[in-house]
């Protein structure tokens, strides 16, 4: 089991992008701007915020995983 779990980590790891992220309104009003400085911020705010969604999903799913074992034993 830990030897799937750290090749499905690896993989996600390893398959991960650099993603550009706008909401409507903020790519409006940032595309008037020259430079694309104040883009680019924006962009890695947006994916610095989405990152703690993943994280309580992932903890939840280990927390989880925990107790079903502890009760299996």
């Amino acid at each position: 089991m830990k030897k799937y779990l750290f090749l499905v980590v690896f993989f996600v790891l390893a398959a991960t992008q650099t993603t550009v992220a706008q909401c409507a309104m903020c790519r409006a009003v940032l595309e008037t701007e020259d430079g694309g400085v104040k883009a680019e911020a924006v962009n890695n705010g947006i994916v610095y915020l989405m990152i703690f969604p993943y994280l309580l999903v992932g903890f939840a799913l280990y927390f989880s995983y925990k107790v079903y074992k502890k009760k299996k034993s």
